[in-house]
């Protein structure tokens, strides 16, 4: 690979990476006024068929696309353009095939999926979220091709375009649910806004084959075999971005029977799983860097470098996941301690705090695990970690089904716990083949529980107050909870740099270095 080849592709992983960071955020975001103003019955409800529509998007933006990209690139390697009749029709004739099959099966067995969650009422709202499908192939095929090219752009104004959409429509659906009283509307209107979201990202794209020529018309043979590609390959990129949104499919099916066979009343669950529902959007911004520095990885950690250079990317894999364990470490434990306070303002009340405050430790687990299956996945064991996603989905199931009807919602949330810490476990065996175990423990850890434990105590010595800024409006609790945030990450930060959490070669991509490397303790290693 020539450098400026080399420095095309981390252009364009920063391009994908900055994408998907708003995207997150923005996904994340929208949640906390749709429970405000549906409630958390018809947040239970858009959270039934979120997985469906979540499943639907991650095909469409990483599973298809990344098969097609790898496609394109080995291609190109053989033929000097793409043919439309050789190429573009076999490939969109699967990705249509393998889609249409799921339309098809998820429409048809709405009615049996609906009574596996126990509630028939959410039939219309299933049946709708599989048509998004449809447009899946469309999508995917063209942000291949781009990507194939090394051409990210379109792909990220895209992936923006798509979510500025559904957000927009979806908030509009809540607000005419509740003013006409038709609460189960808002699954429809969910699915509605993904498939006019996936209709404005395809519109994009169209808007950049019109601007160059991506495929001629001559025919030619290929020995590169597209279903196997298509099918294999991308259905294991695409689970190895499932891990929390498998979670919340589980939760979808189990997590209101488990409720009724723990005696709760049929709505009185349904509102149990809305409460529990709340944890969703704050895991994803928890996660949402570490899922940004996971994109990042794939391009900069390849078996061919590992090969050529592998002390360097071993250092580099113990750097990202480093910096992805503390940052979910300080947001878990911020969350954790402020789980009251942040109830209260995102939702408006404290219930259900005690089991989301169990569920925040996801963050941890699910950071690193996003950050070490993409190393993986760079050296090669995309199978391995897809598999170890497929058991950890088993795990939860089986902890919902145990844990709920006795523990409730803190059964759910240790189910998710397990799964979370399987996956984990399971990617530190791997890399143990490539990057031995003991550099593990060299992490800073004495260094790293002194930061979070002047944090904690930070933030519990403002308890008091918060409690009392509860009582005098939504405003006031606003500033408190963001002035104190932001004054404990603070903290954290300086207390990792005082203690030697970091090495000088460490900081130096960090703004203002010469003045943070003077809070270094003396005598560190470089």
């Amino acid at each position: 690979m020539t450098n400026q080849t080399s420095q095309s592709v981390v252009k364009g992983a920063l391009i994908l990476t900055l994408a998907g960071l708003v995207s997150k955020i923005l996904s994340a975001g929208y949640r906390v006024p749709l429970q405000n103003i549906t409630g958390d019955l018809g947040f239970y409800i858009y959270q039934q068929v979120y997985p469906i529509l979540g499943m639907a998007l991650i095909l469409s933006l990483y599973g298809f696309p990344a098969a097609i990209s790898k496609l394109v690139s080995e291609l190109r390697e053989e033929k000097e353009f793409l043919s439309f009749p050789s190429f573009y029709l076999p490939v969109f004739g699967w990705l249509m095939g393998i889609c249409g099959l799921i339309f098809v099966i998820g429409f048809t067995q709405a009615p049996g999926i609906a009574a596996v969650m126990g509630d028939e009422k959410l039939i219309p709202s299933l049946r709708s979220a599989f048509f998004v499908f449809l447009l899946v192939p469309f999508v995917s095929l063209f942000r291949g091709v781009f990507q194939g090219m090394n051409q990210m752009k379109p792909t990220a104004v895209s992936q923006v375009v798509d979510q500025l959409i559904r957000v927009s429509v979806i908030i509009v659906t809540a607000v005419l649910v509740v003013k006409f009283d038709h609460m189960y509307a808002v699954g429809i209107g969910a699915s509605v806004a993904s498939f006019l979201g996936a209709c404005g990202g395809l519109g994009v794209l169209l808007f950049f084959v019109k601007r160059q020529s991506i495929w001629k018309n001559k025919r030619w043979n290929s020995s590169v075999s597209y279903i196997q590609t298509i099918l294999f390959y991308g259905l294991f990129i695409c689970l190895n971005y499932t891990l929390l949104l498998s979670l919340q499919l589980v939760d979808s099916f189990s997590l209101v029977p488990g409720l009724l066979k723990a005696g709760e009343g049929l709505e009185a669950a349904r509102v149990l799983k809305g409460v529990f529902d709340r944890g969703q959007p704050l895991i994803q911004l928890g996660t949402v860097l570490a899922s940004s520095i996971a994109l990042a990885l794939i391009p900069s950690v390849t078996r061919k470098r590992f090969e050529k250079d592998p002390d360097e990317v071993k250092k580099y894999m113990y750097t990202s996941t480093k910096v992805s364990l503390l940052i979910a470490l300080g947001a878990t434990a911020g969350l954790i301690v402020l789980f009251p306070e942040i109830n209260q303002l995102f939702f408006q009340n404290t219930e259900g705090t005690s089991a989301l405050r169990i569920l925040m430790i996801v963050i941890v687990f699910a950071s690193v695990s996003l950050t070490t299956s993409s190393v993986l996945q760079g050296l090669g064991y995309i199978r391995h970690t897809a598999v170890l996603i497929l058991i950890a989905i088993g795990l939860k199931a089986i902890g919902n089904y145990w844990l709920i009807p006795h523990l409730e919602l803190h059964g759910a949330a240790v189910a998710s716990i397990m799964a979370v810490t399987f996956v984990l476990g399971g990617n530190v065996v791997l890399l143990g083949k490539e990057f031995p175990l003991n550099e593990w423990m060299t992490m800073p850890w004495l260094s790293i529980t002194g930061a979070l434990t002047g944090m904690i105590l930070l933030l519990i010595s403002f308890r008091g107050l918060g409690e009392k800024v509860m009582t005098y409006g939504r405003v006031s609790l606003l500033v408190y909870t963001l002035s104190l945030t932001a004054f404990g990450a603070i903290v954290y930060f300086l207390l990792l740099l005082i203690l030697g959490a970091f090495t000088r070669k460490e900081l130096e991509p960090m703004p203002f270095y010469n003045t943070l490397q003077r809070l270094l303790p003396k005598g560190l290693k470089p």
